[in-house]
């Protein structure tokens, strides 16, 4: 059963924010401070030192990018911090961002649609808070279709467990969207690595953070 951690929620908008302390709580977490802007939610970080930071990207005062240069000061300041951004629209540069604190794991980048199904946002929640890497699927796509001279050599069968990978999740989860064995995923995941050149990886978090860089370079 997932732990019950301790939530520090920036959100601007009141309805949204009194919407993501309902789901939170019905998951079994607790928000320990819900606050409208980047000043609010450093001090909130340092008051109640949270197991998870779940913050929007647009803030108040200027409304573009407070909170996650929030989020990315938290992050040096604590590189082992969990942080989870919500954002509106797909902003690679945002999630290269986040991904290059500390050393890239206990962060997530999600768009607030994702919010809507609430199971998945359950599971980045506790992923992101137990160390996991969470990339949005939309960036994902967009991530995919720049670097599509290498991934040529790729199945198509590869490709669609490469962006499974790259959302970080496991090789049971992905066996089980895709309706396989996890020795045919783990197949899968040797063959893809091996075209791309990539070190074979002793864990999901390195698998994802590997995979990643490889789509951002």
């Amino acid at each position: 059963m997932p732990r019950t951690l301790k939530i520090v929620l920036a959100e601007d908008s009141v309805l949204l924010r009194e919407g993501l302390v309902g789901v939170l709580a019905r998951f079994g977490h607790e928000v320990a401070a819900a606050v409208g802007d980047a000043e609010s939610l450093k001090r909130a970080v340092t008051s109640y030192g949270p197991d998870l930071v779940v913050t929007d990207v647009r803030m108040p005062p200027g409304q573009t990018d407070e909170g996650l240069r929030a989020a990315l000061d938290l992050r040096a300041a604590n590189p082992s911090l969990p942080v989870l951004v919500l954002s509106q629209y797909v902003q690679r540069a945002y999630a290269a961002e986040l991904l290059d604190t500390g050393d890239g794991t206990g962060v997530g980048y999600l768009l607030k649609d994702r919010i809507g199904q609430v199971e998945q946002f359950a599971e980045a929640v506790d992923r992101v808070a137990a160390g996991g890497t969470v990339v949005d699927p939309e960036v994902v796509r967009q991530l995919l279709r720049r670097r599509r001279d290498p991934l040529a050599a790729l199945t198509p069968r590869e490709r669609e467990v490469l962006g499974l990978v790259a959302e970080g999740k496991s090789n049971a989860a992905i066996a089980r969207a895709l309706v396989v064995t996890e020795a045919a995923v783990g197949k899968h995941i040797g063959n893809i690595l091996g075209k791309l050149d990539l070190p074979p990886a002793e864990d999901t978090h390195r698998r994802v953070l590997a995979v990643l860089a490889y789509l951002r370079g």
